[in-house]
């Protein structure tokens, strides 16, 4: 059943929502030129991220490897859907890790779109480019952003995890009553649970795991405070909360856009049921400042509002 507002109806972005314009005075123009030189993608491009400038800026980017075309389409994702054109590049790895040791990155975030059309689903692919990023730069830590391994979760998290990433994130987007609709096909709430719950299991280091959830899609608060206890039953000791942004008129419309005292309430909550790191904000995303987001894990700094 339909809960979004008709269009007419729909409230106008708030103040809290505006971003600034890409800046000259920073790293923006050349982290765009190194990542298009070497044919890479980043999530903060093909995703429309919000706050594309702001990290840029800051000289970071969030990796996307397995090529440009998801083979699902899920309902409030902007990156590419069909049926991919190319094979997976053996040498996209080796490219990505230049380009991280050239922006000196310490903290490197990898995500990928899903590839369903690959036997492994991409395991191989994500366990060879922490294993490039580890080779070029050593004292790095990388954060693995991983779609669901349908079919072949068990095999895909023994490859992924036995390259050893820092941080495990695997993200649960939305709450469970409104999740097979949003994610479509076979997605399974219970098994993202158990995907994150299972990486910890399988790892024979300590593993951070990580979840990130949207909100505006139509769900109420209190099922948001329901997800954040699932994740925490399951181990997770990372969790991001940010606003749903609709990146198109065929995507799922936004229900309402969500104030940022009901964000800071969010952390509060997720505070108080034990996780290591709260980033709550409405233009928090999965990866935005991650490397603050491991810090606070693992130093307890605990719970942060943006």
């Amino acid at each position: 059943m339909e809960t979004s507002l008709p269009v007419a109806e729909r409230p106008r972005r708030p103040d809290w929502m505006k971003v600034r314009a890409p800046s000259r005075d920073g790293n923006y123009f050349d982290v765009q030129k190194l990542i298009h030189g070497l044919s890479l993608h980043t999530i903060c491009e093909e995703a429309k991220c919000p706050n594309i400038s702001e990290c840029w800026g800051r000289g970071t980017a969030t990796f996307q490897i397995l090529g440009d075309t998801c083979t699902r389409a899920c309902r409030y994702c902007y990156v590419n859907s069909g049926k991919p054109s190319e094979p997976v590049d053996p040498l996209e790895p080796l490219r990505l890790a230049q380009a991280a040791a050239q922006m000196q990155l310490k903290h490197v975030v990898v995500t990928s779109v899903d590839r369903d059309d690959v036997a492994d689903k991409g395991a191989a692919h994500y366990a060879a480019t922490i294993r490039a990023i580890k080779t070029k730069l050593p004292n790095a830590s990388v954060e693995v952003l991983t779609p669901d391994f349908l079919d072949v979760e068990e095999a895909a998290l023994q490859t992924v995890i036995g390259a050893r990433p820092e941080v495990f994130n695997h993200n649960i987007e939305t709450v469970r009553r409104l999740h097979r609709h949003m994610r479509g096909g076979k997605a399974d709430y219970d098994k993202a649970l158990w995907l994150l719950q299972r990486a910890k299991e399988i790892a024979d280091y300590p593993v951070l795991t990580k979840s990130g959830i949207i909100v505006g899609l139509g769900e109420t608060n209190d099922e948001v405070v329901e997800t954040l206890r699932d994740l925490r039953a399951h181990g997770v000791d990372v969790v991001t909360i940010g606003q749903y942004l609709q990146p198109s008129p065929k995507h799922t419309p936004i229900d309402r856009w969500v104030h940022p005292d009901e964000f800071r309430w969010f952390r509060e909550q997720g505070e108080a049921l034990g996780f290591g790191s709260v980033f709550s904000g409405p233009l928090v995303r999965s990866s935005y400042r991650a490397d603050e987001q491991r810090h606070a894990a693992e130093t307890g700094r605990g719970a942060v509002a943006y």
